[in-house]
């Protein structure tokens, strides 16, 4: 897996990912407990509220950015998104009015939004073999186990001689290092076609494919069980943990690590299972136990059993079948899209699943404030089990990369067809939604 680094420009991009990272996973720890110091009981409510507006900037910034992207000088693009982020990180600190938090949210999620899918549609045109691009992806992933399992120990460990405040200056420090390795190598420039049409048309582009492609519809559902779980951790564990444990911010980073310990386990033990069973197969039943262990938890709560080690070992478990269900995801977006929609595509999928986490973070938030963090975990729950049904209607059990299909829209001179991409001879090359296959066929 390492062998990949030995690509410079990849080692200096994966280097500003992995310290991004870091910075934000401090920015969330804080956002969790300035939230709590402003509003109290209530924090969960203020935060959920936070989030959904962090969904809205990345459901409308994404597509459009994907769209343009061919259009973009990718270096000084993606540096000037790292200075924004670490200038709104640094006002953070300065926040005594909820209204702040929200607006400086939009300005910092808009700049991510922008980010993150020029980033990854850059990777593959980096690292063009398929093996090291599939490399690169592990490697990716790692990378967001290792933040989530070690920044709230190094949050955790910052508080004990500094205020949560500080640990926006370290976001900030992070984003401008990130910046610094973006700015230290020469980027390959987008092998994209450029886009015909309005700006509907190209910012819906990957939107219209992904929605077309039987494959990202499953994976679309699977997203909704994971952000049911991901937002109960991520918007109730300073509510739990201060206000119905009573225990202090210490406890709220190395609760936050437990969940990131079992996503890094997954990491390590994913590999395994995939090579024994499908993708299909892992992600479902993952996003399956993810109902489960909520189902399990507001049970727990309701008998009044959910101690400090309950909620340990319910974090863990939750990271475990959160990195399982949208671990392998990468890899069907790379086998649904030709090199040219990659960029859109990979914009669609931003955009799409947090369209998931629009729903889910208020969701918990406003349950858990007002009904109870029990209710919030039933709801949540059904939720889970909701995506994972639609999940198994929307996803065929049998998946082939290639798929028989006809032209008889196209003339018999058509270079696709002298190709032999028609009728029994369809097999020759993997089947995607694009220009010559605008819709998926039928009875696949």
């Amino acid at each position: 897996m390492i062998s990949v680094l030995a690509n410079r420009t990849y080692r200096h991009l994966l280097s500003a990912q992995i310290i991004a990272l870091i910075g934000t996973g401090l920015a969330t720890v804080a956002l969790g407990l300035l939230a709590f110091d402003l509003a109290g009981s209530n924090a969960g409510a203020v935060l959920g509220t936070a989030l959904a507006i962090k969904m809205v900037a990345y459901i409308g910034i994404a597509p459009v950015v994907g769209a343009y992207a061919d259009r973009l000088p990718r270096r000084a693009f993606l540096v000037s998104m790292d200075v924004v982020r670490a200038a709104v990180a640094l006002c953070l600190p300065f926040v005594d009015q909820i209204w702040q938090i929200y607006v400086l949210i939009f300005v910092l999620q808009s700049a991510s939004a922008a980010f993150t899918p020029t980033f990854q549609a850059t990777i593959p045109d980096v690292l063009p073999d398929e093996a090291d691009y599939t490399r690169a992806l592990s490697l990716s992933r790692l990378a967001y186990d290792l933040e989530s399992l070690l920044s709230p120990i190094f949050a955790a460990a910052l508080l004990t001689v500094i205020s949560f405040h500080w640990l926006f200056a370290g976001t900030s420090i992070g984003f401008a290092i990130s910046a610094l390795f973006v700015l230290s190598v020469t980027l390959p420039t987008s092998p994209a076609k450029p886009q015909s049409g309005g700006i509907y048309a190209r910012t819906t582009r990957g939107i219209r494919a992904y929605l077309k492609t039987p494959r990202l519809r499953g994976l679309l559902a699977v997203t909704f069980a994971a952000a049911a779980a991901s937002s109960m951790v991520i918007v109730n564990t300073v509510v739990i943990v201060r206000e119905m444990l009573g225990l202090s911010q210490h406890e709220v980073a190395l609760t936050l690590a437990a969940y990131g310990a079992g996503s890094m386990l997954a990491a390590f033990i994913l590999p395994r299972i995939l090579d024994r069973m499908s993708d299909r197969k892992v992600m479902i039943y993952a996003a399956s136990l993810l109902s489960v262990i909520l189902g399990s938890m507001a049970a727990a709560m309701t008998a009044g059993i959910a101690s400090w080690p309950v909620v340990l070992a319910v974090w863990a478990a939750l990271g475990v079948a959160y990195s399982i269900s949208v671990t392998p995801s990468g890899r069907l977006l790379k086998r649904s899209a030709g090199e040219s929609d990659r960029p859109a595509i990979f914009a669609a999928q931003f955009a799409l699943s947090h369209a998931a986490w629009l729903l889910c973070y208020p969701l918990a938030g406003q349950i858990g404030a007002i009904y109870g963090q029990a209710n919030a975990f039933g709801i949540l729950a059904l939720v889970a089990a909701l995506g994972t049904i639609a999940a198994l209607m929307l996803w065929p059990k049998h998946d082939p990369e290639t798929l028989a299909h006809d032209h008889a829209d196209l003339p018999a001179d058509h270079p696709h067809i002298r190709e032999g991409h028609s009728g029994s001879k369809a097999a020759a090359h993997p089947y995607v939604i694009d220009d010559l296959h605008p819709e998926w066929p039928r009875g696949a």
